[in-house]
């Protein structure tokens, strides 16, 4: 069965992934990312972007089986996760949420509506083991911890409510490991070896994931070899 799969975030190592991984697993895929023009373009931080991509998509005719938000913000310009109070900057701390949190949350808001009403539908984004509250030893990432439990919540509530009206909607979470793009790069030196990740073999492993689930597991946290992670 032909299956329609949008990936938000498409030029990201784990996002250009998704899509070759779908590609291969014969989905049609539609890649938007904010480094696109034209019909291809997303800015996750705009939220009159978001609305629009959306719009063309429904312009098209086009009814997504499956949406897939791979963006996310760990350093950048510069600035880094915090490694203790004095660190923290409410301007830095903000932009942690509108691309971790708020972004995927308005990708929800305007492209469910888009996706099968009485059937299967499924909505997943890129969550963290990180933002697990429970699994927390370490403290420090002040801004992405937050954020990424902020958007682990933001996942169980548009799965309530998608449920609601949706009985075969499924919406989750992926903790995708540490995978070797420009997001890990300056910190792949503490990692073990053999737990650095490829990204196609990331993006394939958490399909094989998404393919497993039902929606019993819907509001869930999954990590790539389909463990689930606690909130």
């Amino acid at each position: 069965m032909s299956r329609t799969t949008v990936v938000i975030g498409a030029s990201g190592g784990i996002g250009a992934a998704f899509v070759r991984q779908a590609g291969v697993r014969g989905d049609t895929v539609i890649a938007l990312a904010r480094s696109l023009s034209g019909e291809d373009h997303i800015d996750l931080e705009d939220e009159a972007s978001i609305a629009a991509a959306a719009a063309r998509l429904a312009d098209r005719g086009l009814a997504p089986d499956r949406v897939i938000v791979a963006t996310g913000l760990l350093h950048a310009d510069g600035r880094g996760p915090e490694k203790s109070m004095k660190d923290l900057d409410a301007t830095w701390m903000a932009r942690n949420f509108a691309v971790n949190t708020i972004g995927p949350a308005l990708a929800a808001k305007h492209f469910i509506p888009l996706m099968p009403r009485k059937a299967p539908a499924l909505f997943a984004t890129i969550g963290a083991r990180v933002g697990s509250i429970s699994d927390n030893r370490l403290g420090g990432w002040y801004g992405y911890r937050a954020a990424k439990a902020a958007l682990h919540m933001t996942i169980r509530n548009i799965a309530i409510e998608w449920g609601r009206r949706n009985d075969q909607a499924i919406a989750v979470a992926l903790h995708p490991g540490t995978v070797d793009t420009a997001l890990s790069k300056p910190f792949q030196g503490n990692v073990a070896e053999g737990k650095l990740f490829d990204a196609d073999r990331s993006a394939g492993m958490m399909l094989d994931v998404l393919d497993r689930l039902s929606p019993a597991d819907s509001g869930g946290i999954f990590a790539f070899d389909g463990s689930a992670i606690q909130p």
